[in-house]
């Protein structure tokens, strides 16, 4: 007979308040919900923590810090993928879009080198043995500045797990990198280049774009119909890129840079993501607009983890308390990410949902988790 899992005494984030209850785990999923502080025999007393649906990340970055933890230093793609999925079951994140980059620059000083397609096979193999704690999905991070994209895409097929493709575009001088002495800072340190390879750096990808960049962004949004994924953008700046990413079909908008961009996304019924790292911090550190000020604004629909997967609990509670709606501010690292990927059984304590969850405590103004289950099976 299957046992029951009951974690009682907890203050439940449902999907628009909080009550202090219990959940009833059996067979991977929620069978039970009920209110009150009673804590049943045998039943894992949560001591009036917060009991949340587990987290759901939909762009990390995290992964590639891990199969390159130093510049021009790889690491072994197995023990990095378990190492990452690791990391995040132990931050609250059940589920997750891994980004991978596709579109590579193989020639020149600070080239990109192609990876997304051998590390997604090695994913799904772990996968497949049942090894890794969390769900894993891909997204692919087309690079309109590359040489190789629409052969690199050409790799996937529907049975790969894709969820999302996102259009990024790093021209120098636009979106993320309207500011060339930032981008300067940020590519000369990490790729170790002089001012007179970072010049040619800069001219390389604006002729790329020049010459390829209308192609592959229609490359990739006709690939994302053919995977089956979501089509997202990044880091849109302006109201004629949001335009533009509403044409496409885009339904979720990574980082965008200013509040004309997040306004124009709302108008045009667009998810607003910005990073976790920029709410935490206070500001983004390219310079763009702040995720505290959008989320003032009534602009800010999820939150993604990005490069700090310990960032996405945190930045949900601080949201939570600064909305005065702690429902409100978990839906953004929840039931919002779900719906927009179209994952519709996760994302929610609710009768029949997976039991993905997480158990945290509020401290010093941010977030521990202090206990993590996926499908009912607790992974951290």
């Amino acid at each position: 007979m299957t046992q029951d899992t009951i974690l009682a005494n907890a203050k439940l984030v449902l999907p628009t308040e909080v009550v202090t209850g219990h959940v009833v785990l059996r067979d991977g999923l929620i069978s039970e919900i009920g209110t009150g502080t009673s804590v049943p025999a045998g039943a894992l007393d949560c001591e009036g923590d917060f009991l949340a649906p587990g987290l759901i990340e939909l762009h990390t970055d995290n992964l590639e810090r891990h199969i390159s933890p130093r510049p021009k230093v790889p690491w072994p793609h197995g023990p990095a993928i378990l190492a990452h999925d690791r990391e995040l079951a132990g931050t609250g994140i059940t589920t997750v879009f891994d980004a991978m980059r596709v579109g590579s620059i193989p020639s020149g000083k600070g080239r990109y080198l192609k990876y997304a397609r051998e590390l997604s096979s090695e994913m799904l193999a772990l996968r497949a043995q049942g090894v890794l704690k969390i769900s894993h999905f891909l997204h692919l991070r087309a690079e309109i500045c590359s040489e190789t994209l629409t052969d690199e895409l050409a790799e996937f097929t529907p049975d790969d797990r894709v969820g999302i493709v996102s259009l990024m575009d790093h021209t120098p001088g636009q979106r993320q990198f309207r500011d060339i002495d930032k981008m300067k800072a940020y590519v000369m340190g990490k790729n170790n280049l002089t001012e007179d390879e970072f010049a040619a750096h800069v001219e390389k990808l604006q002729d790329l774009q020049d010459r390829l960049g209308a192609k592959h962004e229609a490359a990739a949004v006709a690939e994302a119909g053919r995977l089956g994924a979501v089509l997202a953008s990044h880091d849109d700046t302006t109201s004629d890129q949001v335009t533009t990413s509403a044409r496409h079909g885009v339904a979720v908008a990574e980082f965008p840079t200013t509040v004309e961009a997040a306004e124009m996304c709302r108008d045009k019924d667009i998810a607003i993501i910005m990073g976790a790292p920029n709410l935490v911090r206070g500001g983004s550190h390219s310079g763009n607009v702040a995720a505290k000020d959008l989320a003032k604004r009534d602009l800010l629909d999820i939150l993604s983890s990005d490069y700090v997967p310990a960032a996405l609990l945190m930045s949900a509670v601080q949201l939570g308390n600064m909305w005065g709606d702690m429902a409100r501010g978990i839906a953004t690292v929840t039931r919002t990410p779900a719906k927009s990927v179209g994952l519709e059984d996760r994302g929610a304590i609710a009768v029949g949902k997976r039991a993905d969850l997480v158990r945290f405590a509020q401290m010093d103004g941010g977030a521990v988790a202090r206990e993590v289950f996926s499908l009912g099976r607790q992974v951290a």
